[in-house]
């Protein structure tokens, strides 16, 4: 019977533990929120500016094989 007691208590302290979390939660502010959109904004950025000497040789690339499949039927 002991053993089902404790048991209980520590379910109970548990649960009151559990329920103090969720009181305290906080979540993210402003600022971490505006810091998340900048480094979004950086990263697109740079992988816009990365692309842009790529993207010529790669729509020549897609045309040429277009072209390319079009004379051969």
């Amino acid at each position: 019977m002991k053993f089902i007691v404790a048991m209980q208590n520590k379910i109970n302290a548990f649960k009151a533990q559990a329920a103090e979390c969720m009181k305290k939660r906080e979540g993210q502010t402003t600022v971490e929120y505006i810091m998340i959109v900048g480094i979004v904004i950086v990263v697109a950025g740079v992988v816009m500016v990365a692309m842009k000497s790529m993207m010529p040789e790669v729509f020549e690339s897609v045309k040429a094989k277009i072209l390319g499949g079009l004379s051969k039927e």
